[in-house]
């Protein structure tokens, strides 16, 4: 049968931990060093743009992800009234909620931003070491810009 137990059993030998040998070898079945750590760490590297970037751009995803759920209660607010709606912007318009829509939109413009970079990318542009540094700075230096030109817009409340 396929699914067969013994069909397997050559790959459940007991190996043994993670190690290193005398000569600094890393593989299964040698001796533990345990002062160090098993695998590479952000221990071992030091940040880079590239790196933080990556990250960035994860962690804003996963932001903007959650902040639909405002997006959402705002919605629904104002389709169940005029009440509902005058709640919902007395609580979003609060200064705390005001850093948090200046996180989202920042996370907006970032992600859009380095998702623009990204299209280059797939389309084989950019990769050259300086490019991708210089890209990447245009994309957080464009971010914020973008964010600071938006909240001056809401802020004084013009579109001019």
């Amino acid at each position: 049968a396929i699914n067969s137990p013994k069909r397997f059993d050559h790959a459940r030998r007991d190996v043994g931990a993670v190690g290193t040998n005398e000569f600094g070898a890393t593989g299964m079945g040698m001796k533990t060093n345990e002062n160090r750590p098993l695998s590479p760490h952000l221990q071992v590297y030091k940040p880079q743009l590239t790196s933080v970037l990556s990250i960035l751009h994860r962690m804003t995803g996963v932001f903007l992800s959650i902040a639909g759920l405002l997006l959402a209660y705002w919605l629904v607010s104002l389709m169940r009234g005029p009440e509902v709606y005058a709640d919902a912007m007395s609580l979003l318009g609060s200064g705390f909620m005001r850093l948090v829509l200046a996180g989202v939109s920042f996370s907006f413009f970032y992600h859009l931003c380095n998702g623009i970079r990204h299209l280059f990318w797939d389309a084989g542009y950019g990769f050259e070491i300086e490019q991708i540094y210089a890209s990447g700075w245009t994309v957080v230096i464009a971010s914020i810009l973008l964010t600071v030109a938006l909240w001056a817009v809401v802020l004084t409340g013009s579109a001019a």
